[in-house]
């Protein structure tokens, strides 16, 4: 786990999947809901306020590129209404979001988690906070809900080098000016691996 303390905001990067998983397993021990939420902001990169958007009928297969994806509305980053747009979503978040609709018997136009965004944040903070307790790392209870979103995209953008045009289109950013924040911290093992490259 990474930590910028440098400014007016903290800014956390979580290890990517270890930790998001970590926080995620945490907030199950509560509710499956929670666990939920946490894995739209980790694992597909939602904003808190788009979470309680996403619904079984915008789960949808895109044939043409063999992806699944999940309708949400969300922040317009060009300005105005809140925009709807795609986001990927891996096979694994799939299937339990299909399994967790059935197992709640939720119907299609129902939201997976039906819940304010402050309770998405208040959810995120609560599971860092028990972290935070059994594990001794103080960095847990600067954890946000957007820190999920940082670290989903820190990891695709630094470590995998996703495509910054792929980035924009399946986080919602509409601008390179948005984008560019999270273009700025790889991880110790990124960094090691680019340099030790240079010395071979």
């Amino acid at each position: 786990m990474q930590m910028d303390d440098s400014g007016d905001e903290v800014k956390v990067w979580l290890s990517y999947p270890n930790e998001v998983d970590q926080l995620a397993r945490k907030a199950r021990e509560v509710d499956w809901k929670r666990r939920i939420a946490i894995l739209l902001m980790g694992k597909i990169g939602l904003r808190a306020s788009s979470v309680p958007t996403g619904k079984p009928q915008g789960l949808t297969y895109n044939d043409d590129g063999e992806y699944w994806q999940l309708a949400v509305k969300g922040k317009n980053t060009k300005g105005g209404e809140k925009a709807t747009r795609d986001a990927y979503v891996p096979d694994e978040v799939k299937r339990e979001l299909m399994n967790y609709a059935k197992e709640r018997d939720i119907s299609p136009s129902e939201s997976f988690v039906d819940v304010s965004t402050d309770s998405v944040r208040r959810w995120v903070r609560e599971a860092a906070r028990e972290l935070t307790e059994d594990t001794g790392n103080d960095r847990w209870e600067f954890v946000s809900s957007h820190d999920l979103r940082r670290s989903w995209a820190t990891h695709h953008l630094v470590e995998k080098d996703v495509g910054v045009r792929v980035m924009m289109e399946i986080g919602g950013w509409s601008s390179y000016a948005a984008i560019e924040p999270y273009l700025a911290k790889p991880t110790p093992s990124k960094i090691g691996a680019e340099m030790n490259n240079l010395s071979n």
